[in-house]
């Protein structure tokens, strides 16, 4: 037994077929509206499937003939009119199922198109939410203080490949890395994923320098056919110096150069000659540099979000950071965080990681 709500969509071609019969029935003989019946497929084209279509069709067609029957329509005289209505609800017919099949594919599409984009949304939202559980706090270490920011882009996909890091190595210094695999999708950021657990792991076993590191990953991007491009500045602190200094070694792979803000508020660009991004080929060749931090120095790792705009070029970009930096200079390391990426505005394309180190005051 069919459901009541299954019939519902029924009622109305029904109730109109009904009607349309009734008030021929009703009138008499002398008023013939038996044409209207094509009412009733028209109306089932709106809110029924094909087949149910069809069927009103016909439906309307037989009810047609045979209220012709009593409104006396097959005489010689009468007999081309009824004709020519009969052919005019065959034809309102066959136009209605004709717009029932348009309407189901559009249906159809429709429903694939929503499928397909619920599957993205549910691709970019675990994508998010693993490149937000990857992006952790910094350790705070006894003679440098920490800050980092991400920010996602708010035009397109909320998701991207920057990503920032700091973690112990076995030589007794700090690793830290800022990185940005190419693309704002779901794939940069499982591809950023990636690119985070093998530096970590090589960092564990590579006996060198970031460059050595930097060596190391960009092989394995290769050897196992990530596919993507990296650029990323790979960096080693080490606190353990007599004089209250950290001796800053960096190797920077296609990335926008670290910012140095001194103890004088003074702010610069740590702009060295840059090596090739990862991704390419694994015959670049990678150099180390070296820069002594004093304390209330402040280092600055960013990622190409927060100086690239699409109304300005790279180097009013930088000049704008500079600034930035300067402004901030002496101030708690997370407002020169918010104070740089309070900049951007709201209308972002990129996605943006910010990682801030200073050198802490000797007790």
């Amino acid at each position: 037994m069919a459901h009541p709500s299954s019939m519902r969509p029924h009622a109305l071609p029904l109730l109109a077929l009904l009607v349309v019969s009734g008030i021929d029935l009703g009138a008499g003989p002398q008023n013939v509206v038996l044409g209207l019946a094509v009412v009733s497929p028209m109306l089932a084209a709106v809110v029924l499937g094909r087949r149910a279509t069809t069927a009103y069709g016909l439906a309307a067609l037989l009810a047609a003939a045979l209220l012709g029957i009593y409104d006396r329509q097959y005489t010689d005289e009468a007999a081309p009119t009824q004709l020519a209505r009969l052919v005019l609800v065959a034809i309102g017919a066959a136009a209605a199922v004709a717009a029932c099949t348009v309407r189901q594919r559009r249906e159809l599409q429709a429903s694939r198109l929503a499928a397909a984009q619920a599957g993205d949304r549910a691709a970019l939202e675990l994508a998010e939410t693993l490149q937000r559980s990857l992006l952790t706090d910094p350790p705070q270490l006894p003679r440098l203080s920490t800050a980092a920011r991400y920010r996602p882009a708010t035009l397109g996909a909320h998701i991207g490949g920057d990503w920032y890091d700091a973690f112990a190595v076995p030589d007794g210094t700090t690793m830290v890395v800022i990185g940005d695999v190419a693309g704002h999708d779901a794939r940069a950021a499982a591809t950023m994923a990636q690119a985070r657990g093998l530096l970590r792991g090589l960092a564990q076993s590579v006996v060198g320098s970031p460059a050595a590191v930097l060596t190391a990953l960009d092989r394995a991007l290769l050897d196992l056919d990530v596919g993507a491009l990296v650029t990323i500045t790979v960096a080693t602190l080490d606190d353990r110096l007599p004089d209250g200094g950290v001796l800053l070694r960096w190797s920077n792979a296609g990335h926008p150069p670290p910012a140095l803000v001194t103890a004088d508020g003074s702010a610069s660009l740590l702009e060295r000659p840059v090596d090739r991004l990862l991704g390419l080929a694994d015959d670049a060749v990678r150099v180390d540099h070296e820069v002594l931090l004093t304390p209330r120095d402040t280092l600055v790792l960013y990622t190409d979000g927060l100086v690239e705009r699409r109304d300005a070029s790279l180097d009013q970009g930088l000049g704008a950071l500079l600034e930035g930096l300067r402004r901030e200079a002496g101030r708690p390391l997370d407002d020169v965080c918010d104070g740089l990426l309070a900049g951007l505005g709201d209308r972002r394309e990129d996605d943006v990681a910010v990682l801030a180190l200073r050198v802490r005051d000797q007790p």
